[in-house]
């Protein structure tokens, strides 16, 4: 199978593991309760990714990776509450709204995250950027409320968008330590904020699921959340960052999909409105990325020289960009600087 071809399955089963969490959630929400679900589904990703770190090194698979430093740490702790808050929320939404509801305002995490990266990270968004992001705003409304011609406020809706809200802002932070060892990163989210979800859910009230259910719940949050982000992650290698989010945007669609085969939902008419709006959302979503990463891709070669006393060492540098960058060099007899303005994710650097 060529390379492209297997990096766009990785990012569609990354697609298809993370999809099944939300009808999955909901049929174990009979058997746990909603802060304790997403205490145990984040512990399970956490916790199942870091047994799979242990197997890699021994099995001598495990690929050479930068760790976190002191320098990350506010926006590794931003990440860990951003996501001991979110899929509480989200478990709430679940509860309270149909699967496949939840599936589609799923999408609204796109809106949150390039609203922030706009207005905080000052990212520029493309004119079919705002076209989906508004599509996805309308579709999202339109699933906030209930069927059966009246407009009563679907509640579960709002729990879902405060989660998306949530998830937008972390996905921020996590970009700015996306450089440095995604399993690590995988075993720090899922362990520290699963272990905080618990703490929440303990001193609600919440009682412990049987060991049966927890062992499910653990299994779930392992493929919906850890090997989701390990796949994904094997897509970007060779596809890249924006290709692979382009392809990993038909989660919402499976999720509905498997919520109708799983649990047997269908869903009122707004639904089928709002799936038609979603899915030309969707259209503009992947477009804009895979033509933006086409746009923006270049090679370039530059030499850095360093003086070292009397030496001069001369050092020639080949960069693969698909990002906005902006390089700065100040340089005298001892030193040299060179930084990078990265938008929005990748940097393929080769020497």
């Amino acid at each position: 199978m060529k390379t492209k071809n297997l990096a766009t399955m990785y990012a569609i089963v990354a697609a298809a593991l993370y999809a099944i969490n939300v009808p999955f959630s909901k049929m174990l929400l009979g058997y746990a309760e909603p802060t304790m679900m997403a205490a145990f589904l984040y512990l399970g990703a956490g916790l199942g990714m870091f047994v799979y770190s242990i197997v890699s090194k021994a099995t001598g698979k495990a690929t050479p990776t930068e760790p976190l430093t002191k320098k990350e740490l506010p926006y590794t702790i931003a990440m860990v509450i951003l996501d001991i808050i979110a899929p509480i929320l989200l478990m709430f939404g679940i509860k309270f709204s149909n699967a496949a509801n939840v599936s589609l305002i799923n999408n609204f995490e796109i809106v949150a995250t390039s609203l922030i990266a706009l207005f905080v990270f000052k990212e520029v968004i493309s004119k079919r950027l705002w076209i989906a992001i508004t599509l996805v705003t309308v579709a999202s409304v339109i699933l906030s409320f209930e069927g059966a011609g009246t407009f009563e406020f679907n509640s579960g809706s709002l729990f879902v968008f405060g989660a998306c809200l949530c998830w937008g802002i972390e996905n921020n932070c996590t970009r700015m330590i996306s450089n440095k060892s995604s399993i690590e990163i995988v075993v720090i989210k899922g362990t520290f904020s699963g272990l905080g979800s618990l703490i929440v859910a303990l001193t609600i009230g919440e009682s412990i699921p049987s060991v049966l259910w927890t062992v499910c719940v653990l299994l779930l949050g392992f493929v919906a959340y850890g090997l989701s982000i390990y796949f994904y992650v094997m897509a970007q290698k060779d596809l890249g960052a924006t290709k692979t989010s382009a392809y990993y945007s038909v989660a919402p669609f499976l999720g509905v999909a498997f919520g109708m085969l799983i649990l047997g939902e269908r869903p009122a008419i707004q639904f089928y409105f709002a799936l038609v709006v979603m899915i030309v959302s969707t259209y503009f979503m992947i477009k804009d990325t895979i033509e933006l990463q086409h746009t923006h891709e270049h090679n370039h070669t530059h030499t850095h020289e360093h003086t070292h006393g009397d030496t001069v060492h001369s050092h020639e540098h080949t960069h693969t960009h698909t990002h906005t960058h902006i390089h700065v060099h100040g340089e005298d007899s001892n030193n040299h600087q060179h930084s990078h303005t990265v938008m929005p994710h990748e940097h393929l650097h080769t020497t």
